[in-house]
């Protein structure tokens, strides 16, 4: 999740139930494309509606252990672009705030090590997207010719 405010870029935080800090994540429901659930994820842990993937960011994968079963977790995460910034954290599910704050902030405030290695690889994928997005509005330069 980013959004920019003004020069900056801002990616969005969500604190849980333990007060770990970390990204919105959630299970894929049966017949729902990743990037699908990505989006529902999202708006029902948030409250943020406006929301438009950029792209794949990375995939990660991990094990532990919960009540002496080996749990195998895979989460795809996303580059999604909003225009909002008023969040609801949903509580419900021990979301019990959500945070806009810079890359270097969230360096510093996230929970796990496999959180930080995803930010990342986000803000190059975002980095990328937006200076992109700034040449493709910027037009040619003086003395340049444009071509198709």
């Amino acid at each position: 999740m980013f959004r920019r405010a003004g020069a900056q870029t801002l990616v969005l935080l969500i604190r849980d139930a333990h007060s770990n800090w970390g990204f919105p994540k959630g299970h894929v429901e049966r017949g729902e494309a990743v990037a699908d659930a990505a989006v529902r994820e999202v708006r029902e842990e948030t409250g943020l509606e406006r929301l438009d993937i950029v792209s794949a960011v990375q995939t990660i994968a991990w094990r532990f252990r919960f009540r002496g079963c080996v749990i195998h977790k895979t989460c795809h995460f996303f580059a999604i672009a909003t225009r909002d910034v008023r969040t609801k954290p949903q509580r419900r599910e021990g979301i019990t705030a959500c945070r806009w704050v810079t890359f270097d902030q969230g360096t510093k405030l996230l929970t796990h090590d496999n959180a930080r290695g995803v930010l990342a690889a986000a803000r190059g994928t975002i980095e990328g997207h937006l200076s992109a997005l700034t040449a493709a509005t910027a037009g040619p330069v003086a003395g340049e010719e444009a071509r198709g």
